[in-house]
């Protein structure tokens, strides 16, 4: 892959990245109520389901979601329902932000938990993998060989992804002292609840 097109590639990707969606709204969650340990956790769980959607991309498996409506609409409705759930868990949530002593504990038997509910985010969301499809073949020379150019993209994509979900999610648990109000802790929970609904009704109205 020639330098100048990776340079373009990284900058459509990162435009792409930074933009609002559950990944970054889970990452903000995560950094506010729960700490490092759980953001990390959560950016790894969103990286490696991108990965995989990356794959079943490069592989043509992607093709098969654009072409069916079927599995489009099962893996829409699952995704939608899973960022549903999220919200309304989130929703309902009293949990406090300050555990003192006991923080450190619920923080490591929590880290499993955030990375699987990124990793449930990432990879039933039918957009993502449309976009891959549709994105990375914009910047691939046919006449090299494909599977260098893929993993070149890929480990670009990941990498920007990561750092913008650790950058996003460190930069929210910066501000955990502004929710000692046991009252802001009800409502940051209330926001964040009804933007994943919100996430999960958006996406029911994605055509395929």
């Amino acid at each position: 892959m020639a330098l100048e097109i990776w340079v373009v590639f990284s900058a459509a990707a990162f435009l792409n990245i930074i933009s609002p969606g559950p990944a970054i709204l889970l990452a903000i969650s995560n950094g506010v109520s729960s700490g490092s340990k759980a953001v990390v956790a959560s950016s790894l769980g969103n990286t490696v389901g991108l990965f995989i959607l990356s794959t079943v991309s490069i592989f043509g498996l992607g093709l098969i979601l654009q072409a069916s409506a079927i599995l489009f609409t099962i893996l829409k409705f699952l995704g939608a329902g899973y960022l549903i759930y999220l919200g309304v868990k989130k929703f309902r949530s009293t949990e406090s932000f300050f555990i003192d002593d006991a923080f450190e504990y619920v923080e490591k038997v929590e880290c499993f938990k955030k990375f699987k509910e990124a990793f449930i985010v990432a990879v039933t969301n039918p957009k993502a993998i449309l976009f891959f499809i549709a994105f990375f073949p914009i910047f691939m020379d046919t006449s090299l060989p494909v599977f260098p150019q893929f993993m070149i993209m890929t480990l670009t994509f990941m990498s920007m992804s990561f750092l913008s979900l650790m950058a996003y999610g460190l930069i929210a648990k910066s501000a955990r002292h502004w929710f000692k109000s046991q009252s802001i802790v009800k409502a940051f929970h209330r926001v964040t609840g009804g933007i994943f609904i919100g996430f999960g009704v958006a996406l029911l109205q994605v055509k395929n």
